[in-house]
C-alpha cells in the first residue's frame, strides 16, 4: 500500500496508493516510486505475476529445506535463492520507502515492511522475511481489483459521454470529435446511439433512454423543440439535434466534474485517520525499538536474536493498512452506490452528515409536487371585462419565470403585444405591479392588496388553492386559483423519512392553506405558508437552535440563504438548473422525493461500515500486539493481524455497493 503527497485543504497528507487509486478520475496524482496502481492495460496475471513467482520459489525452498534434503542446499546458495524469491516482492516496497524517506516522510508503512523483512533476514529467518512480503503483496493486488469494482459504477457513468458525433455538413454526415462540435451544428442519431452535447431535438418526435443522467431507464418521450441532453440515448428512429451548448458546458460534463471530485471534500474520520496514521506510525517505529533494546536491562538471560524477532513482529503487525485502505473505500463506495441511484454526492462528508440528519425541511412546489401548475377557477366581478383582464394579466404574467405564470399563460393562450405595460415591478414574496393604459394592475398574493390598501369582500383562508388575486385601477377585481398536483412518491417519502427517525417540515411561500392540505396528505409533522425567503431563514434558525441538524430540499437557486444555513443542502432536479448543482451538497438528479431517505440511508450504511472496519483493525491489531511483545505469536500472525485484516475490512468496505436502498 504505497504513499504519495497530495494536498487538501492546504495541507500536505500522506497516504495509501489506494487512496490515490480510488481517485484517480479526479486527478492525475505523481507517484512516489515505483507505480502499485496497475494501470488499466495490466490484466490481472500480470498484476499476480511478480507474487507468483516469488511464491514458487519460496515453496521450492521451503520443501529443499524440509522434504526434498538437497547437498547443494545450503550456504550461501540458500541464502541466494532465497533473496531472488524475495526480491520481487520486496524491491519495489524497499524502492518506495526510499523515495518516501527523501520526500521527507521517513516513517511510512514501505520502511515498516522494509525494516521486518530484511531484519527477518538479518536472524536467519528468511522464510517469513520471504512470506511477509509475498502476503503483503498478494493483499496489495487484491486491493487493486476492490478498488477497481469500486469505481466501476462511476467510470459506468464517466463512460457515458461519447467521443465522437455525427454531423451533417451540407446534407452529408461526418464524423467529428465531440469536443469539436460548435453551437448551431446539427447532429444526426442513430438508434442506440448516445448524445453527445446538449441540444434542441428537431425531429418531430423521438425516446431516449436517460438512465445516464437519471438513474432512471424508463424511455422518455421528447417533441421537436425539447431539449435533449449529452448522454441520453437514442432509442427507436434516427433524430436530428440541434447543439445549443459547448461540449464543455454540456449537463453530463458538470454532472461528471462533479462525480470526480466528489471525494476532494473528505469525511471527518478520513481525515482522522490519515492524521492519527502519522502519528502512528513513528510511534511504532520506536516502539519496536524498545521491545527490541530495553529488555536488556531486565532480563537476565536476554537474547538479542529473540527480542529483534518480536520487534519485528510488532512492525509487521501495526501496519496501519486496514485503515488507511478501507476507510476512503467505504466512502468511495457510498458515492459510488448514490451515483447508481442518480444520486449526487459533492463529498464523503456529506455521507457522514446525512448519516446524522434529524430534521428535513423541504420546500413544497417542485419538491413534493409536480410544479405543473393549471388554472382551475376565475372568478372575478361582473363589472369588469373578463376577457380583457386576462390579456393584460397574461402580459403581466410573461415578466416572470415562476410556474404560476406558466399556468396563466397556458390558460389565456398567445400574449396580446398590443397591450404595453410601464414601470413594471416584482415585490418579493408578493407579486408583481405595473402600469397599463396609465392604471395601476396589480397580479399576486392577499398580501399584496393589504399593501395597497385594496379592500376585498373574500375570506383567503377559506380558498384551498394557490390564488393570484387582482386589482386593477385600484379595485379589487377578483381571483385565480392555481392548483398543482403531489408527486407519487411523496407519501411514500413521508413514511420512509419517519422510519428513519427524521422529523418532517414543509416551508413555502405558498398560501397556508394550500401547504397545510399537502402536508395532512403526506404526513408531514410541521408546515408553514405565506413565507418569505426570510421567514424560511427563521425557521430554519429556529430548529437549528434546538442543537438539531437539518437537510433542506428545494430547488437550490431560490432558496440559497436556506440552503447555505442547512447542514446538507440537497438539489431536486438537477438537471433543470446548472445553479442547482454548482448550489447543493448533494443533488437528486430526477424529481423523486423518494431519493431523499435513500440517500440518507446510503450515508447510514456507509458510515457503519467505516466504523466496523475501524474497530475490527483496532481490536485485532491490539490483540495481536500484545501476543506479539510477549513472544506468543509469530511471523504467520503477524500477516494475519496485517495484510488479513486489510482484506477483511476491504470486502466489509465494498459490500455498500451490493445492496439494494
Amino acid at each position: 500500500m504505497k504513499h504519495q503527497q497530495y494536498s487538501d485543504e492546504n495541507e500536505q497528507h500522506s497516504c495509501c496508493t489506494q487512496t490515490e487509486k480510488i481517485h484517480s478520475h479526479t486527478e492525475h496524482h505523481q507517484h512516489d516510486g515505483h507505480d502499485h496502481s496497475h494501470d488499466s492495460d495490466k490484466n490481472t496475471f500480470s498484476m499476480f505475476l511478480p507474487a507468483g513467482c516469488s511464491l514458487v520459489l519460496l515453496l521450492l525452498a521451503i520443501a529443499f529445506d524440509n522434504w526434498i534434503p538437497q547437498s547443494w542446499f545450503n550456504s550461501w546458495i540458500r541464502v541466494l535463492w532465497y533473496v531472488v524469491a524475495y526480491i520481487p516482492v520486496g524491491f519495489p516496497v524497499l524502492k518506495d520507502a526510499v523515495t518516501s524517506i527523501r520526500k521527507g516522510d521517513i516513517f511510512s508503512e514501505f520502511l515498516l515492511m522494509g525494516i521486518a523483512t530484511i531484519g527477518a533476514f538479518a536472524i536467519g529467518e528468511y522464510p517469513e522475511g520471504v512470506a511477509v512480503m509475498l502476503f503483503y503483496a498478494v493483499g496489495e493486488v487484491f486491493q487493486t481489483l476492490a478498488v477497481s469494482r469500486a469505481k466501476s459504477n462511476i467510470k459506468s457513468l464517466l463512460d457515458q459521454r461519447p467521443d465522437e458525433v455525427t454531423i451533417l455538413r451540407e446534407g452529408q454526415p461526418q464524423i467529428i470529435k465531440a469536443e469539436a462540435a460548435k453551437i448551431g451544428d446539427i447532429i444526426q442519431l442513430k438508434p442506440g446511439e448516445k448524445l453527445g452535447l446538449d441540444g434542441e431535438l428537431i425531429s418531430e418526435r423521438a425516446a431516449f433512454n436517460t438512465a445516464a443522467l437519471t438513474g432512471e431507464s424508463k424511455p422518455d418521450t421528447k417533441e421537436k423543440g425539447e431539449t435533449v441532453l449529452a448522454g441520453m440515448i437514442n432509442l427507436n428512429t434516427v433524430s436530428q439535434v440541434r447543439v445549443t451548448t459547448e461540449y464543455t458546458d454540456s449537463k453530463l460534463s458538470k454532472i461528471l466534474e462533479l462525480v470526480q471530485n466528489a471525494t476532494a471534500k473528505k469525511a471527518p474520520t478520513e481525515l482522522f485517520i490519515r492524521k492519527f496514521a502519522k502519528i502512528y506510525t513513528p510511534i511504532v517505529v520506536f516502539l519496536a525499538i524498545g521491545i527490541c533494546l530495553l529488555p536488556a536491562l531486565f532480563v537476565n538471560h536476554y537474547q538479542f536474536n529473540d527480542w529483534l524477532y518480536r520487534s519485528l513482529i510488532f512492525l509487521v503487525i501495526s501496519c496501519p493498512c486496514a485503515l488507511v485502505i478501507s476507510i476512503p473505500l467505504g466512502y468511495f463506495g457510498g458515492i459510488g452506490a448514490a451515483s447508481r441511484n442518480g444520486i449526487l454526492f459533492k463529498g464523503s462528508n456529506f455521507l457522514d452528515k446525512l448519516a446524522e440528519i434529524q430534521n428535513v425541511v423541504m420546500d413544497k412546489t417542485g419538491t413534493m409536487t409536480e410544479g405543473v401548475f393549471k388554472v382551475r377557477e376565475v372568478v372575478f366581478n361582473t363589472a369588469f371585462d373578463r376577457d380583457e383582464l386576462l390579456k393584460m394579466i397574461n402580459v403581466l404574467e410573461s415578466m416572470s419565470t415562476h410556474p404560476i405564470a406558466t399556468a396563466i399563460h397556458e390558460y389565456v393562450g398567445t400574449l396580446d403585444t398590443s397591450i404595453q405595460l410601464s414601470h413594471t415591478e416584482e415585490i418579493p414574496g408578493h407579486g408583481l405591479k405595473t402600469i397599463i393604459h396609465g392604471k395601476e394592475l396589480l397580479a399576486g398574493n392577499f398580501k399584496l392588496m393589504d399593501q395597497f390598501n385594496i379592500s376585498y369582500a373574500v375570506n383567503p383562508s377559506e380558498i384551498v388553492y394557490t390564488t393570484i388575486a387582482i386589482a386593477y385601477d385600484k379595485q379589487f377585481v377578483g381571483y385565480i386559483t392555481i392548483a398543482d398536483s403531489i408527486k407519487e412518491d411523496a407519501q411514500k417519502t413521508i413514511h420512509l423519512l419517519h422510519q428513519l427517525n427524521v422529523k418532517t417540515t414543509m416551508l413555502s411561500g405558498d398560501k397556508s392553506t394550500v401547504v397545510n392540505y399537502v402536508a395532512k396528505e403526506l404526513g408531514i409533522d410541521n408546515a408553514h405558508g405565506d413565507l418569505l425567503p426570510e421567514d424560511k431563514v427563521n425557521k430554519v434558525k429556529a430548529i437549528k437552535a434546538r442543537n438539531e441538524s437539518v437537510a433542506f430540499v428545494g430547488d437550490g437557486v431560490n432558496d440559497a440563504p436556506v440552503v447555505a444555513l442547512s447542514d446538507v443542502g440537497i438539489a431536486m432536479g438537477g438537471l433543470g438548473s446548472d445553479a442547482t448543482i454548482e448550489t447543493a451538497d448533494v443533488v437528486i438528479q430526477d424529481d423523486k422525493p423518494s431519493k431523499i431517505p435513500v440517500a440518507i440511508n446510503i450515508g447510514k450504511q456507509t458510515k457503519k461500515i467505516v466504523w466496523q472496519n475501524i474497530i475490527l483493525a483496532f481490536a485485532v491489531k491490539a490483540v495481536v500486539l500484545i501476543l506479539g511483545a510477549g513472544g506468543l505469536a509469530t511471523m504467520w500472525e503477524a500477516v494475519f493481524a496485517d495484510v488479513g485484516v486489510a482484506l477483511l475490512a476491504i470486502l466489509n468496505a465494498i459490500r455498500i455497493q451490493r445492496m439494494t436502498f
